[in-house]
């Protein structure tokens, strides 16, 4: 076999991949990408709106007023003179303390004034007497001396006497237990037969008035001091008496009927959270609200007419929790805005900085730019109404 015929095949097989390898070069320039261009994003341009700001508060409801009933003297109680969780008037009968031994304490101490009185009228004819006497020099001075310090010695005595019989009656009055201020009394701890101390830690019972009630509210020292500012400009709607006017939402979402007012805010913030506690007083004539239910309050922060109003889409927050949206200039160039946020209304925010009327903020194809590129803007939605101020509103977000 020849050279020949044994390289034929070999220089075959190198045209043939040669062949191929120039088809996949061609075939790469034709799948080649076509000329880049700026991205598209979709955007919204604001415009100043008109809404109504308020502030919701997570709170729970207290009594206004709340007495444990405790017995001032021990003794056997002989009546409970009370329905457990009914309405109770101030100083009426709770319970009835046996009044026996106190009944005598207090007979005894009447029979002591009147054996003092008595002395204390024969020592005081006597001492007048002798004052006569003495003039005429009857009797001695000293004797007058004596008698005189006699007479007023009966006089302490009566003194005494009248002090006894009042802390013997006020003992005797405790044995009726009564009720310290009106109001819904509670479970009765004690039933008849039961013995009882003086100043017992363990309540009988405990008397809480439920109209008014108030309602406790926590809220950072920061946004207090915003609402003191705000109460003072007149920008928060307030009462004649100067207090910030407060809705009432209950656990179910309903408004509660009876619109409360801001009563006032502790004086110490709490070192651990940074909060201040707002107590807030309303009317409670149907006793709808009881002591420890979850509520929110809501506060009235006025009309702002001029607001910026930024979708929420179009805001997000970087490491360090900080505000922030990429907006389109007039270069059609993007740029990173670090905000100042405020409420939130349905599904827009109020910007309090950062942002102002007529810039354009990306609400689409955020993940497709970077601040500094040109992109090729197309409005989006309309930016959000402010319908949202007919519902609850969430709680104010401050950077």
């Amino acid at each position: 076999m020849s050279t020949q015929k044994i390289h034929a095949p070999f220089i075959a097989l190198a045209l043939a991949a040669a062949m191929l390898l120039g088809a996949c070069r061609g075939g790469d320039k034709q799948a080649g990408p076509p000329p880049g261009g700026p991205a598209e994003v979709g955007v919204v341009t604001l415009a100043p709106q008109s809404v109504n700001l308020s502030m919701e508060l997570p709170g729970r409801t207290a009594a206004y007023r709340i007495a444990e009933v405790r017995p001032q003297v021990s003794g056997i109680i002989l009546k409970r003179h009370f329905e457990e969780g009914s309405e109770v008037k101030a100083g009426q009968l709770l319970y009835k303390i046996d009044p026996a031994v106190y009944k005598a304490a207090y007979d005894s101490a009447c029979a002591a004034l009147a054996r003092a009185e008595a002395s204390e009228n024969s020592a005081r004819l006597k001492a007048e007497r002798y004052r006569k006497l003495v003039e005429r020099k009857a009797v001695s001075d000293q004797d007058q001396v004596e008698t005189e310090a006699a007479w007023k010695q009966t006089v302490a005595e009566i003194a005494a006497a009248k002090a006894a019989v009042d802390s013997a009656h006020i003992n005797l009055a405790y044995t009726d237990v009564k009720a310290p201020i009106s109001g819904r009394i509670g479970m009765s701890q004690v039933t008849e037969g039961a013995l009882v101390t003086a100043q017992q830690p363990t309540a009988l019972a405990t008397i809480q008035q439920l109209d008014p009630m108030y309602i406790d509210v926590s809220q950072s020292s920061v946004e207090v001091l915003r609402l003191k500012k705000e109460v003072e400009s007149g920008q928060m709607q307030v009462d004649t008496e100067g207090k910030a006017r407060v809705s009432v939402l209950l656990e179910d979402g309903s408004v509660y009927a009876h619109p409360g007012k801001l009563e006032f805010a502790d004086v110490t913030v709490a070192v651990s959270t940074g909060t201040v506690t707002l107590r807030v007083l309303a009317a409670n004539p149907d006793h709808v609200l009881l002591p420890g239910m979850f509520v929110r309050a809501r506060l009235e922060r006025g009309q702002r007419p001029d607001a910026i109003l930024a979708p929420q889409v179009a805001v997000t927050r970087d490491m360090k929790g900080i505000a922030q949206a990429l907006v389109v200039n007039k270069e059609s160039v993007v740029e990173l805005r670090q905000l100042v946020t405020g409420q939130m209304i349905g599904e827009g925010i109020v910007i309090e900085s950062g942002l102002q009327a007529g810039d354009r903020v990306i609400v689409a194809g955020r993940q497709k730019v970077r601040p500094g590129a040109r992109v090729k803007a197309v409005e989006a939605k309309s930016a959000p109404a402010p319908a949202g101020n007919d519902r609850p509103a969430t709680q104010e977000k401050a950077e």
